[in-house]
């Protein structure tokens, strides 16, 4: 990355951070792109499979609007004044590769070797999907070592079991993690679940395991500040990931995803739930479910690009204390 940046600024200080946003090829917020997660310290990363989805296909086509519409991010957060760009080495590392894409259980193997490969290098993930099943393979690869909390953001809890003969759908990726010991679910939270099921597994999962549910109808009630006081309650101080599904959003925000709910977050609740999350252990992030064929407008990639910009301001400042640290 020494080198890209040093071939960047020879000649009247070439930044693509403030070049025109039309211009240059496009990578998540305009970071470098590296092949070498050595090179960063945040590594942003597209996951553009949907093999896990039940209905709707699309969210394939997440990573690269999203790299798109968040070339209209900024450095410095309005709020926080936070300029993860000033505390961390941020750059894009591509997309993962999937030599098996037809097979569901062998591309889940693939993405957890991609993810082991960034965590052996000592970088945090910040990933873009895809589908809500790449979570699971992801947490394979950082949380082999001890389990993680998670503030988990979405419509519905993805702790089922089985569907149509797999156990691999975006349905299930928080089911199998616990199963094999990499979630704790006494230290995860998850928020605006809604949506009537045909059965009621995996609110049960969630409850019995020790999960923390918020239901949307209770967030409603108390706010989204007792919410973010009852979520950092719950993961403590230890590790902790931030998983945001966008059809946690009501659909008015985010129409471009496979499994809508109505009555769900505004955006405004989104942001404030995330810069709540500041001053915890995270380690990694992501946000699932973009899929722009059901939003023409471009809209949702501009949503996912913001959670992912917020996720990487909170996510900066304990990266880089881990850093100054040794």
């Amino acid at each position: 990355m020494d080198d890209i940046v040093d071939a960047a600024t020879r000649g009247g200080g070439f930044d693509p951070k403030t070049e025109p946003r039309y211009s240059c090829i496009p990578t998540f917020m305009r970071t470098p792109l590296v092949d070498d997660p050595a090179e960063v310290d945040i590594a942003l990363i597209g996951v553009p499979f949907d093999g896990g989805v039940t209905n709707r296909a699309g969210a394939r086509h997440g990573p690269r609007e999203i790299r798109n519409a968040s070339s209209l991010m900024r450095s410095i957060h309005h709020v926080s004044r936070i300029d993860p760009y000033a505390l961390c080495r941020v750059g894009d590392l591509g997309d993962v590769r999937f030599p098996n894409i037809f097979d569901v259980e062998a591309t889940v193997a693939d993405i957890a070797a991609y993810y082991r490969r960034v965590h052996a290098a000592g970088a945090a993930p910040l990933s873009a999907g895809g589908d809500h099943s790449i979570t699971y393979p992801i947490f394979q690869a950082i949380a082999a070592e001890r389990p993680i909390g998670m503030v988990h953001i979405d419509a519905h809890t993805d702790t089922w079991d089985e569907f149509l003969g797999s156990k691999f759908t975006h349905g299930a990726p928080f089911r199998r993690a616990v199963e094999d010991g990499l979630l704790d679910p006494k230290r995860t939270v998850q928020i605006g679940i809604r949506g009537a099921q045909n059965t009621d597994e995996g609110w049960t999962f969630s409850l019995d395991s020790g999960m923390r549910v918020i239901f949307m109808e209770e967030f409603t009630r108390i706010g989204v500040d007792a919410v973010v006081a009852e979520a950092r309650r719950v993961v403590g101080d230890g590790p902790v990931y931030v998983s945001f599904d966008v059809d946690g959003l009501d659909p008015v925000y985010a129409p471009g995803t496979g499994t809508p709910e109505i009555g769900g977050l505004t955006t405004i609740e989104a942001q404030a739930l995330i810069r709540g999350l500041r001053g915890l252990d995270l380690v990694g992030g992501d946000v699932v479910e973009v899929a722009p064929p059901f939003d023409p407008s471009g809209n949702t990639a501009l949503v996912g690009a913001t959670l992912m910009y917020e996720i990487l301001c909170v996510l900066a400042e304990p990266v880089a204390a881990r850093k100054k640290g040794g």
